[in-house]
């Protein structure tokens, strides 16, 4: 497993942008496909993206499509998540995630290694 630490989070008014930062202890992070999921009061955990071991797939929720972009630096230990178009459906407390294989990335039982969650609050 990994440690998982994210940052950049915080209050934005609809239409803004915000970008998430999570990043990852260890030198095996390449090993781990990675992914952000969020969590609004009294829903269930959300998938959002999801990113492959070398970063070149890539998938999001359909929420999400054409606003939100997540990438990684492995020479980093980094993940992002370049979130644009801001709406108030947006608030929750985003969450990276990691295992070194996915086969179901909206499951969240697919990921062994989870950061401690960051609040975005996007006011209308």
């Amino acid at each position: 497993q990994v440690q998982l630490v994210e940052s950049g989070g915080g209050l934005v008014q609809t239409g803004g942008s915000l970008g998430l930062s999570c990043v990852a202890s260890g030198r095996t992070f390449s090993s781990y496909a990675m992914a952000w999921f969020r969590q609004a009061p009294g829903k269930e955990r959300e998938f959002v993206a999801g990113i492959s071991r070398s970063g070149g797939s890539t998938i999001y929720v359909d929420s999400v499509k054409g606003r939100f972009t997540i990438s990684r630096d492995n020479a980093k230990n980094a993940m992002y998540l370049q979130m644009n178009s801001l709406k108030p459906e947006d608030t929750a407390v985003y969450f990276c995630a990691a295992n070194p294989d996915v086969i179901a990335w909206r499951i969240p039982a697919d990921y062994a290694s989870w950061g401690q969650g960051i609040q975005v609050t996007v006011s209308s």
